[in-house]
């Protein structure tokens, strides 16, 4: 497992005959055109940040005259389906958003995606980024598709709330523990949850700051989801849904909006909620903060935080091949970087970039420090076949709390079968 995935920046100067190097030695298949300049078809199947993506086009046309035509999806069956079928006709995207972890895999092993060694190998000369991140991008040795964003799972908090209860942040698990407490008793809900897509957080988090090797374990299957500890760490999760410390997972609230008007006081998500929060009408460091969730394990070195890292990808085939190559080298300078940044209010995955949002330039730096462990996000750390079953079963678990062995029964029969197929 990753021990830190740091990020690093650097300015574009020699960006432009970087990308017509990358041109001339990438290989490219008979339908690439070999232009490294002009109009980047650009799918994505986040249709809500078409227009983040559309304001970086005039930094990335004074820098190395290349701008992106967006076409957002916001259904994702959709979305994938639109891909995978692109790949079998002429009409293979230059520029994409795809996942990592299996997912990837699957379409690199088919030969679909275009391989960005290369791009790699500069950035983390140039200190763009470093040979960790690159680890969560490598397939058999070589490297496919860059970062296209960072996202880190902390605990957002209302202030309001915390200050109301006297509540200081909790440092430690047993401070976490009692901050739950408190509010229970003060009628306040301390966590939010659904039981629909994001039903990973809280298995994803006690499993990984109780032992970072057992959750690792379970994306390889050398751990079982019926083995002891992780049958222990599910009563432990009934426990404190037995607590109420669990809001209603079934609302149809908004969940900054839920934050907002003091629904439940914390919310376990991704770093890219700001902009919810923000759109809530709630101001980064006054009506909400966040902390980084202390370990499970008070005898760990160090604190384990999940991230989340979504691709920007090139098809092989396509006739915009060289195109969007030469896009992603652009995307990964700490100029593209400090754009995004600027355009999205999102964390940057270069250090030497300027992150618009304090709270999040100081997470970014705060993470990149020895005392912390960065590990996979459940999501892209499980084979696709398991994560199905799991998110549904942890779903179910949610919604209808009660003995957790048949939930984990249930996923270990779908792990069970995917790794005998995958002997």
């Amino acid at each position: 497992m990753n021990s830190r995935r740091t990020k690093f920046g650097a300015g574009a100067a020699a960006l432009a005959a970087s990308a017509m190097l990358l041109a001339a030695c990438s290989g490219g298949g008979a339908a690439d055109s070999g232009e490294t300049t002009g109009t980047l078809d650009f799918y994505t199947n986040k249709a809500a940040w078409e227009p983040d993506f559309d304001e970086l086009n005039g930094a990335s046309e004074a820098s190395v005259d290349i701008s992106l035509n967006t076409t957002g999806y916001s259904d994702a069956d959709q979305y994938d389906a639109f891909i995978k079928q692109s790949f079998r006709t002429s009409k293979s995207p230059g520029l994409f958003t795809w996942q990592t972890g299996s997912s990837l895999t699957e379409l690199v092993d088919e030969g679909l995606i275009a391989e960005t060694t290369d791009i790699w190998s500069n950035a983390v000369d140039e200190g763009w980024v470093t040979e960790d991140l690159r680890e969560t991008y490598t397939v058999d040795g070589k490297q496919y598709c860059v970062p296209m964003n960072i996202a880190y799972w902390v605990m957002y908090y209302n202030t309001k709330i915390f200050e109301e209860q006297g509540i200081e942040v909790p440092t430690t698990w047993e401070e976490l523990d009692a901050v739950a407490e408190k509010l229970t008793s003060a009628g306040v809900t301390p966590y939010y949850q659904t039981s629909t897509l994001f039903t990973f957080q809280w298995f994803q988090q006690m499993v990984a700051g109780t032992d970072p090797e057992l959750y690792e374990g379970l994306s390889t299957g050398e751990v079982k989801y019926t083995d002891p500890e992780i049958v222990d760490i599910m009563n432990l999760w009934l426990e404190q849904q037995e607590a109420g410390w669990f809001s209603d997972a079934g609302s149809t609230v908004d969940p900054a909006v839920g934050l907002k008007q003091g629904d439940y006081a914390m919310i376990n998500f991704g770093s890219f909620f700001n902009g919810s929060l923000d759109g809530a009408g709630m101001v980064s460091g006054e009506d909400y903060d966040m902390f980084v969730i202390p370990k499970t394990n008070a005898d760990l070195e160090r604190t384990p935080v999940a991230v989340e890292s979504g691709p920007l990808c090139v098809a092989e085939n396509s006739s915009q091949k060289a195109l969007g190559l030469a896009y992603s080298e652009w995307w990964m300078s700490d100029e593209a970087q400090t754009a995004w940044s600027e355009a999205r209010g999102d964390v940057a995955f270069n250090p030497k970039a300027t992150v618009a949002d304090p709270m999040l330039a100081e997470l970014g730096s705060t993470v990149a420090s020895d005392d912390y462990l960065v590990y996979d996000r459940y999501f892209e750390a499980t084979p696709t076949p398991i994560l199905t079953v799991a998110l549904e079963q942890f779903g179910a678990f949610i919604a209808n709390p009660g003995d957790p062995m048949p939930f984990l029964e249930t996923i270990q029969a779908e792990a069970d079968k995917y790794w005998a197929d995958q002997e």
